[in-house]
C-alpha cells in the first residue's frame, strides 16, 4: 500500500468516530428523510456543504429531479387487490381469475423485481435531491472513482420489526404461490373442467390472509432514522475525502468523488435520475462507481457480484479490486449477491445507466430486525463493521489510485 494511505488506515478510528457523530447529528437534529421530502433535501444540502468546506472538493453540485416516490409502498395495495380478486373471481369466471392473476404477476415482476416505473403516474409528483462532488487530482486525469451512498431513509417494515426477516418474507412468497395456484386451476378448469378444481379453489382460500398481509409490508406513516441504511454509505465516501484533505493527500491521475443519491428506497430513483442527467458526462476516462449500502455487521461485508434481485451483474473488475483490497488489509469480506426478494443497491441503476459499478453491503440478506425498522438508529451502529469497510475502501483507492 502506498505510504500516504497507511496514514489513513492507522487513523481509521478518527474517521469512524467522525462518521458516527455526523450520522447521529443528522438523525437527531434534522427532519426525517423519506424519499422526495424536505428532510431528504436538508440532509443533502448539509452534506454538500461538508464536501465543499471540509473535503477539498472543487466541484459540488446539488441537483433536483422529479419523481413519484410513494409508488414503491403504494404498489403493495395494488398487489393485494389483484391477488384477492384472482382468488375470488375464480368462483365467478376462471378467465377473470387468470386476468387478475396475470396483472398481479405483471406488476410483481416489473415493479418489484425489476424496479420499472410502470405505476408512477398514479401517484403524486415529488422532488428528490442528488449531490455530486469531485476532488481534483494532480497530473493528467486517467481514471475517476465515485463513492456512493443514498441519502433517504426507508418506510418501516412492520413485520420485520415485530418478527424478523424470515416472517417478513413469508407473506410475499406465499402470495406469489397463491396467485400461481389460482392461475393453474383456472387454466385446468377452462381446458378440461374437472369438478375437483372448485374444491381446490375453496382450499386455496388458505392464501387469502397472505394476500392481505402483503399490504402490511410497508408502513408509510413511520419513517426510520436510517443510520445504518444508509448514512453509513454516505459517510464512507465523505469521511475518506475529509481524511485525505486533513492529511494533505491528493491522488495523482485519479479523480475521486462522491455521489449522494436521493430516493433509493423508492426504487433507485435518484441513481436513475443521475444517470439520465449525466449520461454524456464522465466518459473521458474510465469511471467507476462504488455503492455502499447498510454497512453494519463485520461478518457480512460483501461484494455483491449480482444486484437487483440477482438480475443485474456488477462490474467484475471493480468487484475483484474491492475484494482484493479487503484481503490486503486483512478485513473479512465475502463474494455474494442481492438475491430474489432482497431488493437492490444503487449499483444496479448505475450499471443499467451505462456506468461501471458494484454494490458493497454489510448486512445479512436474511433480514435482521433493525433493517427498515425504528431500530435503525445511531445507537445501533456497528463500529467494527464501519471500520472494516473504511479500511477496505482506503486500500481499494490505494490500488486504483496508482499512476
Amino acid at each position: 500500500m502506498q505510504k500516504p494511505f497507511s496514514v489513513l488506515i492507522n487513523n481509521s478510528s478518527d474517521a469512524v468516530s467522525y462518521m458516527v457523530n455526523e450520522i447521529a447529528h443528522i438523525c437527531r437534529d434534522m427532519k426525517k428523510r423519506a424519499p422526495g421530502t424536505e428532510g431528504e433535501r436538508e440532509a443533502a444540502e448539509y452534506m454538500a456543504e461538508v464536501l465543499r468546506n471540509d473535503c477539498g472538493c472543487d466541484e459540488v453540485t446539488i441537483e433536483s429531479f422529479k419523481e413519484h416516490s410513494d409508488v414503491f409502498w403504494g404498489y403493495f395495495y395494488f398487489s393485494m387487490t389483484f391477488d384477492v380478486l384472482c382468488a375470488l373471481t375464480f368462483f365467478i369466471s376462471p378467465a377473470l381469475s387468470i386476468l387478475f392473476g396475470g396483472l398481479a404477476l405483471f406488476i410483481f415482476v416489473f415493479h418489484f423485481l425489476m424496479y420499472r416505473q410502470i405505476l408512477d403516474p398514479l401517484f403524486p409528483e415529488k422532488t428528490g435531491t442528488n449531490v455530486t462532488a469531485v476532488r481534483r487530482c494532480t497530473g493528467e486525469v486517467k481514471r475517476r472513482v465515485f463513492l456512493n451512498g443514498h441519502i433517504d431513509a426507508a418506510w418501516e417494515f412492520p413485520l420485520n420489526y415485530r418478527f424478523g426477516g424470515i416472517v417478513f418474507e413469508i407473506p410475499g412468497v406465499m402470495a406469489l404461490i397463491g396467485v400461481l395456484f389460482y392461475i393453474s386451476i383456472s387454466i385446468i378448469s377452462l381446458t378440461s373442467g374437472p369438478a375437483w378444481t372448485g374444491t381446490a379453489a375453496k382450499f386455496g382460500l388458505f392464501f387469502m390472509p397472505f394476500f392481505i398481509l402483503v399490504a402490511k409490508t410497508y408502513e408509510p406513516k413511520t419513517i426510520v432514522d436510517g443510520a445504518n441504511d444508509n448514512l453509513t454509505g454516505c459517510y464512507m465516501g465523505i469521511s475518506l475525502l475529509r481524511q485525505m484533505e486533513k492529511h494533505g493527500i491528493t491522488l495523482e491521475n485519479t479523480e475521486l468523488g462522491v455521489i449522494l443519491t436521493g430516493s433509493e428506497e423508492a426504487g433507485l430513483k435518484g441513481a436513475k435520475a443521475w444517470c439520465k442527467t449525466h449520461k454524456d458526462d464522465y466518459k473521458d476516462v474510465p469511471t467507476y462507481i462504488v455503492c455502499f449500502d447498510t454497512i453494519h455487521d463485520p461478518r457480512y461485508l460483501m461484494v455483491n457480484e449480482r444486484d437487483l434481485n440477482g438480475t443485474v451483474k456488477a462490474d467484475p473488475e471493480l468487484s475483484r479490486v474491492f475484494f482484493n483490497a479487503a484481503e490486503q488489509v486483512k478485513v473479512p469480506c465475502r463474494r455474494g449477491w442481492v438475491p430474489p426478494f432482497g431488493g437492490s443497491t444503487d449499483s444496479a441503476a448505475f450499471t443499467q445507466g451505462g456506468f461501471r459499478s458494484v454494490g458493497i453491503t454489510g448486512l445479512n440478506h436474511v433480514l435482521e430486525d433493525y433493517y427498515h425498522t425504528r431500530k435503525d438508529t445511531p445507537d445501533n451502529l456497528d463500529i467494527q463493521g464501519i471500520d472494516n469497510c473504511y479500511k477496505a475502501t482506503v486500500a481499494m483507492i490505494s490500488i486504483m489510485g496508482g499512476s
